[in-house]
């Protein structure tokens, strides 16, 4: 098998990467953008084609990696361009055409060996998580570092929306105790919290209170002296 059956992959396919794996011209993995308009848009879904010596006579095996809600994940998929039915293998099927049939098929929900039944909602959230469940895998940061790099994009987007949404909300600040400062420099002065208010006419002594415990020693000693 020459090297030249794999070359009509570099032909642009729109929503299909595919590149070869470093240490083996059999195995190429592969990334389906799922398509607008359907519970798989915004998804990015990592998978790879395992072909036999014996290509293009022979068919390729098929799998997804990323879970999508489609198919089963780690598990070859029952297709016509797939090892499961070498009856329609058709020699001229590159890998582009191949994935293209696949992304094709990923969009249908005709059940087959491999798929699996669930719903809209499930697909989307699968979807909003794909990217980051790929970059956790070597092989795609090795193979496809544009896709890692479209991953720490988002994340910086979502931190910047997340900080301009952090700061406090007016109900917030005023439900809070203020301390309050009138003036400037020398003649700046602190308000205290009713809290502290309180606090303070507690600990201080009233003048009246005290003169008048001053003035009733004061009589209490002078009675043995009016006494003589």
């Amino acid at each position: 098998m020459g090297n030249g059956c794999f070359y009509h992959v570099q032909e642009p396919v729109s929503h299909v990467v595919a590149r070869p794996s470093p240490n083996d011209i059999l195995e190429w993995h592969y990334v389906l953008e799922g398509s607008n308009g359907t519970p798989f848009a915004g998804g990015y879904y990592y998978g790879k084609i395992k072909f036999p010596p014996e290509y293009p006579y022979k068919p390729p095996g098929i799998l997804m990696i990323t879970p999508n809600g489609r198919f089963m994940t780690q598990k070859k998929l029952c297709l016509s361009m797939s090892d499961f039915h070498p009856e329609s293998w058709n020699p001229m099927w590159s890998v582009s055409s191949i994935l293209t049939g696949l992304l094709s098929f990923m969009m249908d929900t005709s059940p087959t060996t491999g798929s699996v039944n669930t719903t809209t909602e499930e697909k989307q959230r699968l979807a909003k998580a794909s990217l980051a469940f790929n970059c956790k895998n070597p092989a795609f940061r090795k193979l496809f570092p544009e896709y890692v790099e479209k991953y720490n994009e988002q994340q910086l987007a979502e931190q910047r929306v997340s900080e301009q949404l952090s700061p406090e909300s007016p109900n917030e600040e005023n439900s809070r105790p203020k301390v309050e400062k009138v003036g400037s420099g020398e003649d700046m002065k602190t308000i205290d919290t009713p809290k502290e208010a309180r606090k303070n006419r507690k600990q201080s002594f009233p003048t009246w209170m005290l003169l008048l415990l001053v003035s009733i020693f004061g009589i209490v000693m002078a009675l043995p002296l009016l006494q003589l």
